[in-house]
């Protein structure tokens, strides 16, 4: 079998996906010594890389596999197959500006400050693909300035009509450049806190972004395959049991197709009776919402309740 190349993310994803990935059942060593660490599966190759970086590589072919957030692949534009999303490393894209704008509650309300003062309108980026979709979607902007695209400046090259309002790439650092730098920034955030240190006010929300398995078009029509789909189902385990209780109750035979009717597991709960004549134990799977919603009856109803939390339930079609 040929092995699998599998991209997986630095920085900020970086130590939940190393979690991710051993509640998953693979053991890792090396993170601190080098971008190549250690698996305990011989047909991976893992390789630490920027999530920026990571979806253009795996639509090159670079690797075949990656883990990187949903706001990079939107960015980067890349063509790459989304296996499953991971339920993690949640972060909101916003535009923000100083909390000095008083007046400014919206992008409507920044674009026509601006206007109106007759200076150009500066926001600062990681994300300057996304940020041009967004102002060419505003229909004030179209009002304003008709088809002719923000002006993006980066060290390299510029591009761009409309020099009325500039979008600068940002290497990060992006909630500093207000006021002297920037007018706005656009930038991700999860609990804000970052931004309220540094006075900023959130005026927008773009998008929501988490982590996900992303692959190769090309590798998942290869030998290839099987392999990266093995991956998949263990990872999306992890997720399913981080959704999931496994629960065994005891409960007396009079009390049983009630019992049934009340569960709802993955599969059908598997019945065996008891050594002592006239029970059963029950044994199946159901989402933590419903056991919060069906334990007072469960109570009513069993007894000799015990409730796992497995690292993985896998669904094995």
């Amino acid at each position: 079998m040929a092995r699998v190349r599998f991209a997986i993310p630095k920085g900020s994803l970086e130590d939940a996906t190393i979690r991710f990935l051993m509640d998953a059942g693979y053991e890792l060593a090396g993170f601190d010594r080098s971008y190549r660490p250690k698996i305990n599966d011989p047909d991976i190759d893992l390789k630490v890389l920027r999530p920026q970086e990571i979806p253009y590589l795996i639509e090159s072919g670079n690797h075949d596999i990656g883990i990187t957030g949903i706001d990079w692949i939107l960015e980067s534009r890349a063509d790459v197959e989304v296996l499953l999303n991971l339920e993690y490393g949640w972060v909101r894209l916003v535009l923000a500006v100083p909390k000095s704008f008083n007046d400014v509650n919206s992008f409507e309300d920044l674009l026509k400050m601006k206007y109106e003062s007759r200076e150009p309108l500066r926001i600062s980026t990681e994300y300057p693909n996304i940020a041009v979709q967004y102002i060419m979607e505003n229909s004030l902007y179209r009002q304003l300035y008709g088809e002719s695209s923000p002006e993006v400046i980066t060290p390299w090259w510029v591009k761009g009509e409309n020099s009325k309002v500039k979008i600068f790439l940002s290497f990060g650092a992006t909630e500093a450049k207000p006021p002297e730098d920037a007018d706005a920034i656009i930038d991700v955030t999860s609990t804000g806190t970052t931004l309220e240190r540094n006075n900023l006010k959130v005026i927008d929300s773009i998008m929501e972004s988490t982590a996900v398995l992303i692959a190769n078009k090309d590798a998942l029509e290869s030998d290839k395959r099987e392999k990266i789909y093995d991956i998949k189902a263990l990872l999306e385990g992890v997720i399913n049991a981080r959704r999931r209780v496994h629960i065994f109750v005891n409960v007396k035979e009079e009390n049983l197709d009630e019992l049934l009717k009340l569960l709802s597991g993955l599969r059908s709960p598997t019945v065996s009776p008891l050594a002592e004549e006239g029970w059963y134990s029950v044994n199946t799977v159901v989402t933590k919402e419903d056991f919060l919603r069906i334990m007072p009856e469960i109570r009513r109803l069993a007894q000799g309740l015990v409730v796992y939390r497995p690292k993985q339930i896998l669904m094995l079609d």
